[in-house]
């Protein structure tokens, strides 16, 4: 997704560019505190973005604001504010950053896996994951649920289907894989939702199913 940079606000009142930027200053040694030296913050940014995707996973994108995202980054609120033109574009960004990064730990996934059994086992971890993976799945459906709501953000979650299902694709053929990333999004739905978890055979039984029998090309 190309990203284009937004015209920046001016800092707010009593706080320099700089410092809303991701510069900090602090009184020379020796100085007396009347001269200041910056100190350069440059993951602020990135540290922000990643605050949001925290601030959704605890309080879903109807509950974050500038606020819980800036304590959460422990930075100022005015630097929130600088460097994204609107709440909408600062949950757009990082929603696309979320899916950068789980676009990429989903094809590590299948990394090892050579046998029909071992791509089975991976998608079935997948399901059943612990809470590193609740996480990200939480973030996923919050970002599904946003883009009913805002239509640009629908390229994302499409762009985020056709990479899935591409990796997919590798074990089971274009056909399957889409078969199969319905199913997957299901049973990760369900997982999130249950009080009384699936046993993994019930899992694996499933996806098996999907995949047809072995030895079908793409199977």
């Amino acid at each position: 997704m190309m990203h284009i940079e937004r015209p920046r606000t001016a800092p707010p009142e009593g706080e320099t560019a700089e410092e809303a930027a991701g510069g900090e200053y602090r009184a020379s040694a020796g100085s007396g505190g009347g001269r200041r030296t910056r100190r350069n913050d440059p993951s602020r940014k990135t540290r922000i973005l990643d605050a949001t995707l925290d601030v959704i996973a605890e309080h879903g994108v109807a509950g974050t604001t500038h606020r819980h995202i800036a304590a959460r980054a422990g930075v100022p609120l005015g630097s929130v504010t600088y460097h994204f033109a609107s709440l909408v574009d600062l949950q757009a960004q990082a929603f696309a950053r979320h899916v950068e990064l789980q676009s990429a730990a989903f094809k590590d996934l299948f990394e090892d896996a050579e046998t029909r059994e071992q791509f089975v086992e991976v998608l079935v971890d997948l399901v059943h994951g612990g809470p590193a993976r609740h996480r990200s799945a939480v973030l996923g459906f919050e970002l599904h649920l946003a883009a009913l709501r805002n239509p640009e953000l629908r390229a994302l979650t499409q762009a985020w289907t056709r990479d899935s299902r591409a990796v997919l694709a590798r074990f089971t053929g274009p056909d399957n894989a889409a078969r199969l990333d319905a199913l997957l999004e299901g049973m990760i739905m369900h997982a999130l939702l249950t009080t009384v978890p699936e046993p993994r055979e019930t899992t694996r039984a499933a996806i098996i199913q999907t995949l047809g029998p072995a030895g079908r090309p793409g199977a």
